[in-house]
């Protein structure tokens, strides 16, 4: 009992960070539809390691099997903070090729809520999966040298590229959830979501 008190302290606390340091007010999502997920991962250096997702409710189930099939291939993971860690800064969490879901943020220059804000987007080692702009911009400096996209060796960083064929996105993909590699205008090799959105909604 007193484990399951603390954890739901936990997830409070955690929820709060994330909705307090956003950049918006009014999350679109409630406390009680959100998940805490502790997802085993194999690191960079090719030990285990275990990370936290939070995530919507409806979504947590298929979530826990992607990541047990990532695992299961070896797919490796950088590192895995909520975004709380952060203050919501999506821009530290990137630099610090951070994996992470909810963060509860518009999409960048509107007003529109991101996929995250729904606990519904997942974004997977950031520096080797960059953001590329309509006009194929890459802004952060670590991530250049992945705007061609292609697999070099078979280091467990080189293995952490998303690629079209590549088995991490097909299971992705498997359970329903849509890769940004695949838009058109924009390209976001870092970000799955669940929800059908329009192709910019990042």
């Amino acid at each position: 009992m007193l484990k399951y008190i603390v954890l739901i302290i936990f997830i409070f606390l955690s929820f709060s960070s994330a909705k307090q340091n956003s950049t918006k007010n009014n999350c679109p999502v409630h406390l009680k539809d959100l998940k805490l997920l502790s997802i085993k991962y194999l690191g960079y250096d090719g030990s285990d390691k275990l990370g936290e997702l939070l995530v919507h409710k409806d979504v947590s189930s298929d979530v826990v099997k992607i990541f047990d099939e990532l695992y299961e291939i070896k797919y490796p993971i950088n590192k895995m903070n909520l975004i709380s860690k952060y203050n919501g800064d999506d821009w530290l969490s990137i630099e610090d090729n951070n994996t992470s879901a909810f963060n509860c943020r518009f999409i960048e220059g509107t007003n529109k809520w991101s996929n995250h804000a729904y606990g519904k987007a997942i974004d997977i080692n950031p520096i080797e999966n960059p953001y590329l702009s309509k006009k194929g911009h890459i802004f952060h400096k670590e991530s250049l040298k992945y705007k061609i996209r292609e697999h070099k060796s078979n280091t467990l960083k080189d293995r952490a590229i998303l690629l079209k064929e590549d088995k991490a996105v097909k299971i992705f993909e498997k359970y329903g959830w849509k890769w940004g590699g695949d838009w058109i205008t924009i390209k976001d090799y870092q970000h799955f979501e669940y929800k059908k959105r329009k192709i910019n909604e990042y």
